[in-house]
């Protein structure tokens, strides 16, 4: 052997050597015999699984020094203890890896014995503490007012529930006749409102809506407010998609319109549109939809004579009336009530005379309870102003309406029976005029209508 090849020889077989010693203290670090009192106290051995090698096979030293006989080739030798000794080492690694997951397993199985140990030794849980908590009962919600109480309770117009409980009386009645096989008399459900603002249109409309759902004519009862602007867009073709939506959030209840005659005017496509697709709505939905329209008298007549099919759907008119001076005064005194406010006995009058002389100045606009919700509105600011300077106001400053607080120019040297005997001849003069103008129109109809007659 050359001194090249011996030289090769004794650095792999120093190299075996070292190799050898490392695996041996690996065996002894990792095959020592466990003696943990817990692995001992719960009965787990995580090297139970393991089967310790047995080092009585010939390592890589031994083979080393055979091959320093002369039949072998020495360095074929070492190259054969080094791969076994690289073998050797890898399943080293695996064993190791595989301890590591036992020992892991052990710690699981050790801490389920402890949590059960002491889920064992804790008190049991009532059934009340297990139970999955209960949602707080909600307050019962406050029975709905019947309709027609509700406009019973309304202040005045009095011809207008005279006319309201004709109508459901028959309405009612023709519906019992058709469920029950007789024939029925054609019914409009659909109404025209006329009269000034501020005379209870729109809550006389929300009160017939629910009452047809009462009666069983209407699925929902709901009422829609629209005018010309919810209906009418400023794009051809876009005003009956706009109508439509107004009319599916109406179905099953009313589409009251107001101010329905702005929807006809002179060259006006988008408002005839408008038109045009209600009454199909009407025709296509009549067991499910009643369409309400309102606005000024002489208008509205206008406006439904305007039309063949608007004037065959729409046959049955509420006129309703302007408030009297009684009656806006217990408005007002209404709208106290409601917001905890008192009015001194001795402005009492000076109130009155407020109201007189408003009604007398807007003579053919006055807005009746609007104009009412006015004048309140500006008392009680004006209050506020005043109580709000006051140090320590108590509650009987800040409900209390003083004569501070008027705001018109209407005071002690006012007449207020003055200021409402000219308002009885206003409206003398108004009914008057009513009355000329209905009895031309029974004479040019042929005098069928006694003048004065109102029409139903």
């Amino acid at each position: 052997m050359s001194s090249k090849s011996k030289k090769e020889l004794e650095r792999l077989q120093n190299l075996s050597e070292k190799q050898a010693n490392k695996v041996k203290d690996l065996y002894n670090d990792m095959f020592g015999k466990p003696s943990s009192q817990s692995n001992k106290k719960s009965g787990y051995d995580p090297f139970a699984d393991f089967k310790e090698p047995s080092l009585d096979e010939p390592g890589a030293a031994e083979l080393l020094r055979e091959a320093g006989r002369k039949d072998r080739d020495p360095l074929r030798d070492a190259q054969d203890a080094l791969r076994q000794a690289q073998d050797l080492l890898d399943r080293t690694d695996e064993m190791t890896l595989s301890l590591l997951k036992s020992n892991q397993e052990g710690a699981e199985a050790l801490k389920a014995a402890a949590d059960q140990e002491k889920a064992d030794s804790a008190p049991t849980a009532t059934a009340a503490e297990t139970a999955p908590p209960q949602e707080s009962e909600e307050a019962p919600a406050e029975p709905e007012k019947d309709p027609m109480e509700e406009l019973d309770e309304l202040i005045g117009l009095d011809t207008i529930k005279k006319d309201v409980r004709e109508l459901m009386d028959f309405v009612k009645i023709q519906k019992l006749r058709k469920d029950a096989g007789l024939k029925s008399v054609p019914v409009s459900l659909h109404l025209v409102f006329t009269g000034n603002p501020g005379t209870g249109k729109t809550t006389v409309a929300r009160i017939i809506a629910k009452l047809y759902k009462q009666i069983g004519v209407l699925s929902k009862g709901q009422l829609v407010e629209v005018d010309r602007s919810g209906l009418v867009a400023g794009y051809v073709g876009q005003t009956a998609l706009k109508t439509q939506e107004q009319i599916k959030k109406a179905m099953g209840g009313v589409l009251f319109i107001d101010e329905a005659y702005s929807l006809s005017q002179k060259d006006d496509p988008f408002g005839q549109e408008a038109v045009d697709t209600i009454l199909k709505a009407m025709e296509d939905h009549r067991d499910d939809l009643v369409v309400i329209v309102a606005g000024y008298t002489a208008p509205m007549e206008k406006f439904i004579n305007s039309n063949p099919g608007l004037k065959s759907r729409f046959n049955k008119y509420f006129e309703f009336p302007d408030y009297t001076v009684d009656e806006l005064e217990k408005i007002f005194d209404l709208n106290c009530k409601r917001y905890d406010y008192k009015v001194e006995d001795s402005i009492r009058p000076h109130i009155r005379a407020m109201i007189v002389s408003r009604k007398m100045q807007e003579r053919e606009n006055f807005a009746n309870a609007r104009e009412i919700r006015n004048m309140f509105e500006d008392i009680i600011t004006n209050q506020a102003r005043r109580v709000a300077a006051m140090e320590n106001p108590t509650n009987e400053d800040m409900m209390t309406i003083t004569l501070d607080d008027l705001t018109d120019d209407v005071g002690d040297n006012t007449d207020t029976k003055l200021l409402e005997k000219l308002e009885a001849q206003r409206e003398q003069e108004a009914q008057g005029e009513q009355n000329a103008a209905a009895g031309k129109n029974a004479e040019a109809e042929g005098g069928t209508e006694p003048a004065g007659e109102e029409e139903s």
